[in-house]
């Protein structure tokens, strides 16, 4: 039975761990490996890993620190960052990688999200959606963080993914992105209603109230957050941090019967 999932979203730029207000302005807050350590301690249900610099430069993903935060790994890790082709995101899965994300290749052919679902399964692979908020309300995808824009409707491409053979759809929220200000629950309510498959929300998260409220609105999806779980206090300081169990089971037990 799916249960919500409380999952760590890491980024990683010029291979450093770093979080971002708005997609701008990478913050380094530590080394990523160090951090998966302390995330498996605290025993994160997931965890999501994204290589910002590999699509807006155009390279390969780092095979050699995919293998890395892998073998460290003792929780399903989703890895994203340059992927491009079937092969790429077959070879990632053979370094111990439960989930390939896809972003910019995915928009650009989509047909990339039936050749990976052919080659490891659709379990394993995840798209994700980049979205912004447009004047009057209505959303667009971005890409290249954030500096593409696209013209394919969020929840239209979403459903189009899901088609070609996505497992799971994350949507992250430019807007959002760092500013701790709780997530789009709107946008969320409109995807999670659109999909049959797992969906992640990511952008906003400033504390566990906020995936609370995002689960009870929305229903079982994975609450996703980066800020919230570098940082601590007004100030900021970097401090890696997860909900022990108990205090995840709560969070989920009071969401769900609300």
């Amino acid at each position: 039975m799916l249960r919500p999932r409380i999952i760590p979203c890491l980024l990683i730029h010029e291979g450093g761990l770093v979080k971002t207000v708005g997609f701008k302005d990478p913050k380094y807050v530590g080394d990523p490996v160090n951090a998966v350590k302390i995330f498996n301690e605290k025993e994160s249900d997931e965890l999501i890993v994204l290589d910002i610099d590999a699509t807006v430069n155009g390279v390969e993903p780092d095979y050699a620190v995919i293998a890395h935060l892998a073998a460290e790994c003792r929780m399903p890790l989703c890895y994203g960052g340059g992927v491009r082709t079937a092969a790429q995101a077959k070879r990632i899965i053979g370094l111990g990688v439960e989930k390939v994300a896809i972003s910019a290749a995915a928009i650009e052919r989509p047909e990339l999200i039936a050749e990976i679902a052919a080659e490891v399964g659709r379990q394993s692979v995840v798209v994700i959606l980049d979205v912004r908020r447009k004047m009057l309300g209505s959303y667009e995808v971005r890409t290249h963080n954030g500096k593409r824009a696209h013209k394919p409707d969020p929840v239209a491409f979403a459903q189009e993914s899901v088609r070609l053979g996505a497992g799971e759809i994350v949507i992250n929220s430019i807007d959002l992105d760092g500013t701790m200000k709780g997530y789009d629950l709107k946008l969320a309510r409109r995807v999670r209603d659109a999909v049959t498959v797992p969906v992640t929300f990511l952008g906003g998260a400033g504390s566990l109230a906020d995936m609370e409220a995002l689960i009870r609105e929305v229903g079982v999806v994975g609450a996703s957050a980066g800020s919230l779980f570098v940082f601590k206090g007004t100030y900021r300081a970097v401090l890696i941090n997860y909900p022990n169990p108990d205090t995840k089971e709560q969070l989920v037990r009071a969401a769900l019967t609300a």
